[in-house]
């Protein structure tokens, strides 16, 4: 891609649109990064669909109720049906 994919002017406008000053010589040089980026977006399409659809599989572990959590509770300065209980915000 050349370096023409994006001009200054819309390097100007972009950083105007974000309120952020820029020098001239940042104006370049992020039309030149813009450019790049650009560049590697086309890259991506060039890989090869996947036809096939992959199977979901859940990772996670179910939910269980474990002794720690009994232990914490007893540490706890205040508790009220298994849940810890915290001073009241007005």
């Amino acid at each position: 891609m050349s370096d023409d994919a994006v001009n200054p002017e819309e390097v100007r406008h972009v950083a105007a649109l974000a309120r952020v000053d820029l020098t001239e010589e940042e104006v370049d040089r992020f039309a030149a990064q813009f450019a790049d980026i650009l560049e590697y977006f086309e890259t991506l399409d060039e890989v090869p669909a996947v036809d096939r659809e992959v199977d979901l599989v859940n990772v996670m572990r179910p939910d269980e109720t474990r002794p720690c959590l009994d232990e914490a509770l007893r540490n706890a300065p205040e508790t009220e049906d298994g849940y810890f209980k915290g001073p009241n915000v007005s």
